[in-house]
């Protein structure tokens, strides 16, 4: 058994909160210089060349690369030869975030209720995942998530009889519902199967997938190839302007589920879905 302090886990979600916020994925960092050399729009060309140079600037001066700081969603995997020591798990990651937020500058969008609005003023609490794997580890991933793209989600309860087709057509309608409001080129987070809430997660974690990283499964990878170009043709491109890209990655995760059900949730993420991970 090993043992952990709960004080090492805030000081590591602190750190991540910082370093997701304001260093970008390389694998999305280089997708969108990449689009910005082949984009044919040029009003599209011209966003993408911004995003590139805000991105950039963001690292090298330790800034979000966002104003929207987001809401902490927080996802830890920890090893079940694992002891916590000083308190509460949740706790602590809580206190991480407060440090991470309110030291690091960042804009707390936290309210306590969803009806009175009052704003927590630390960003806290995080939504916090916790899964048991094997091990002695905790490996723990901060995604800032702003809302821009969240509201931008959607959830349907198709038939068990839907096709892969449907399944698609469902994904494109999401996109083409919001439309720029999401940030575009997006990434969308796809959870199919399970029950609601288990569709809800697996779509949020899809947004955590490499965006050159297609499921391993070879019927679900080319469900997202179609996918992504389908939605790709409708032409919203960068930022809304017009143009080849409205996507980076459609990334779908699917569970096993009830025989008379088919959960499906698309969770949009936009051209910086913010994540940041380390192993304690």
């Amino acid at each position: 058994m090993r043992e952990i302090s709960v004080d090492v886990i805030a000081d590591t979600v602190a750190r991540l909160c910082v370093r997701a916020n304001t260093v970008l994925s390389p694998d999305i960092g280089i997708m969108l210089e990449s689009c910005a050399e082949t984009e044919y729009s040029d009003a599209g060309r011209g966003a993408l060349s911004d995003m590139v140079e805000n991105f950039k600037y963001a690292a090298a001066e330790r800034l979000p690369i966002c104003q929207d700081t987001g809401m902490a969603v927080v996802f830890a995997e920890i090893g079940q030869e694992v002891h916590i020591t000083g308190g509460l798990f949740s706790e602590a990651v809580d206190e991480g975030v407060r440090k991470g937020y309110v030291e690091g500058l960042l804009r707390c969008s936290v309210v306590k209720d969803p009806l009175r609005r009052v704003n927590t003023n630390d960003n806290t609490p995080a939504m916090l995942n916790v899964q048991l794997v094997e091990g002695d580890r905790i490996r723990i991933t901060v995604a800032p998530k702003g809302f821009g793209s969240e509201n931008m989600s959607a959830m349907k309860m198709l038939l068990p009889s839907s096709t892969p087709e449907e399944v698609i057509e469902f994904i494109v309608e999401t996109v083409k519902n919001a439309g720029s409001n999401p940030c575009p080129p997006v990434i969308v987070g796809v959870g199919l199967g399970g029950t609601i809430e288990r569709a809800a997660l697996l779509a949020k974690r899809a947004l955590l997938r490499p965006i050159d990283t297609r499921n391993a499964d070879e019927f679900y990878a080319k469900l997202e190839r179609k996918a992504l170009d389908r939605v790709n043709q409708l032409g919203i491109g960068p930022q809304g302007f017009g143009g080849r890209y409205t996507a980076l990655a459609v990334n779908i995760d699917a569970a096993p589920t009830h025989i008379a059900g088919l959960p499906c949730v698309v969770n949009m993420g936009c051209h910086v879905t913010r994540h940041a991970s380390a192993v304690i």
